[in-house]
C-alpha cells in the first residue's frame, strides 16, 4: 500500500528499510527516526508519543504478526519534517483485523492485556490507518509545535 493520500506526504519520499524479525535490529532505524524528530524541531513529549507508537507497530509486527519467527522480516517505511512524521511497519504474517480486537476499556476485557496497544497507537498519532489485511499500520503524527 501506498501512502494514504490524507496523510499528505509523497510515497517516493519515505525512506525503506528491512530488518530481520528481531526486536533488537529495529534499533538503529528507531534511533534515527527519534534523531531526526528532535533535528526537526519536535518537543520532548511528541518525541516520547511518537516513540511508543512506534516501538508498540514494531512489537505487534515481531510478536503477533511473524510470531516470533526468527525467518521473516519487519518492513518499515519513514519521512520526518519539521511538519508531520509518518512512518508504516509492515510483517509477513497473515494478518488481523483491528475491528474484531475486543475493546481494552471495556469491563469484561479490563484484565486482558490485548488491544492495549492499538489504543495507544490511537490516542498518541493523529491518524492511524492499516492495510495489507492487518499486516501493515500507517501512523500519522502532526507536530503540535508548528502551524501549518
Amino acid at each position: 500500500m501506498k501512502v494514504p493520500p490524507d496523510f499528505g506526504v509523497d510515497d517516493a519520499a519515505l525512506t525503506n528499510v528491512t530488518v530481520p524479525n528481531d526486536l533488537r535490529r529495529v534499533r538503529e532505524p528507531e534511533a534515527h527516526i527519534m534523531s531526526e524528530l528532535k533535528r526537526c524541531g519536535y518537543d520532548d513529549d511528541t518525541i516520547f508519543a511518537i516513540k511508543l507508537a512506534f516501538e508498540e507497530a514494531v512489537t505487534n509486527a515481531v510478536k503477533h504478526g511473524n510470531c516470533n519467527d526468527r525467518s521473516k522480516q519487519v518492513h518499515l517505511r519513514y519521512y520526518v519534517d519539521p511538519q508531520r512524521v509518518v512512518f508504516m511497519v509492515r510483517d509477513e504474517g497473515c494478518g488481523f483485523r483491528p475491528q474484531d480486537v475486543p475493546d481494552p476499556t471495556a469491563d469484561e476485557n479490563l484484565e486482558r492485556p490485548s488491544g492495549r496497544g492499538l489504543m495507544l497507537m490511537q490516542s498518541y498519532m493523529t491518524k492511524v490507518r492499516y492495510g495489507e489485511n492487518g499486516r501493515e499500520v500507517w501512523l500519522l503524527k502532526e507536530n503540535p509545535g508548528r502551524t501549518k
